[in-house]
């Protein structure tokens, strides 16, 4: 007898659980009445940027009367989207932050839920929005050198600045209130970024240069112009250390050259070479009278009057 009921038992156990899997195996066929979504990850409404308002899209299966809120990650009700009813097809929706009661929802993670009144379902999109208002602060740069040439010599050409900000970030580069590089690549809270001297697409001469410093976040929100930190740099080409030398006629001379090039050029009358050191040392003409000499090195050049008498 017990052996019958144990029996009759496995069979009952097997019956349930093929019902059972039939009614998965149907409910996975089932196609959901929410399809395509795609929710926008951040926003910031202060940002005054395309990213000051997020978007829900979705289609729907068939027509339904829906309605759609924005809820917190307790899942309490921020905003109402929508409450109408909606043919089938997409679905675009927009927030722009507030609350229904007009004000700016606090920092934080939220989600859009929709409830399907004829479908009697209700489904949280699993997308998380990111409102972010807080804006990206550099709390340190630092640069590898105060002065470069960018003359493509493979010698200090460019300036490395190392940077640390408050939160992860693309790094910004100003002057003169303009960007001149950015945002970069990488989105990171702490990097660095080489500058070549260059605005506009050309090479800048020679000088005194305040670069700003600022970031731009992925929620759009970007460092203010008074908190944007400066760093001052020279660009710097082949200079000599005087513009008028006085000399006798025939002598030999010297004068000091500011150069990171290994060889440069020179010439001084009828006479030319190559030199190397921050030191030049040639003869002047024998002649008296007033020359002009020249130094070069890949096409930047200074000069200087010679007077022998």
């Amino acid at each position: 007898m017990q052996r019958l009921l144990t029996t009759a038992t496995i069979a009952g156990l097997l019956i349930a659980t093929a019902a059972a899997f039939a009614i998965t195996e149907r409910l996975k066929l089932t196609k959901s009445a929410v399809y395509g979504t795609h929710v926008s990850t951040r926003l910031s409404p202060t940002c005054g940027c395309a990213r000051g308002k997020a978007t829900i899209f979705f289609k729907l299966r068939r027509r339904d009367h829906i309605t759609v809120t924005v809820v917190n990650a307790r899942k309490d009700e921020v905003a109402l989207l929508s409450d109408a009813t909606v043919a089938a097809g997409p679905v675009r929706l927009r927030w722009d932050g507030e609350t229904e009661a007009g004000t700016r929802a606090p920092d934080g993670t939220y989600y859009a839920r929709i409830h399907l009144q004829g479908g009697h379902q209700t489904i949280t999109l699993p997308n998380p929005m990111l409102l972010d208002t807080k804006p990206p602060l550099v709390l340190l740069v630092q640069k590898n050198r105060d002065q470069f040439s960018p003359d493509h010599d493979r010698q200090a050409d460019y300036v490395r600045l190392t940077y640390r900000l408050s939160k992860p970030a693309h790094l910004l580069l100003f002057l003169n209130g303009k960007k001149i590089l950015g945002p970069t690549h990488s989105h990171v809270a702490s990097g660095s970024v080489a500058w070549y001297g260059t605005a506009g697409g050309r090479t800048l001469p020679a000088g005194f240069y305040t670069l700003e410093v600022g970031a731009l976040d992925q929620a759009g929100n970007s460092t203010p112009v008074a908190k944007r930190v400066g760093v001052t740099v020279e660009i710097r080409y082949i200079a000599l250390a005087a513009h008028r030398i006085v000399v006798r006629a025939g002598s030999r001379f010297e004068i000091g050259v500011s150069t990171d090039a290994k060889r440069y050029a020179w010439k001084l009358g009828q006479r030319k070479g190559e030199a190397a050191g921050p030191v030049l040392r040639v003869r002047a003409p024998k002649q008296r009278g007033s020359y002009t000499l020249l130094v070069e090195e890949r096409g930047h050049l200074d000069r200087a009057r010679v007077v022998a008498r």
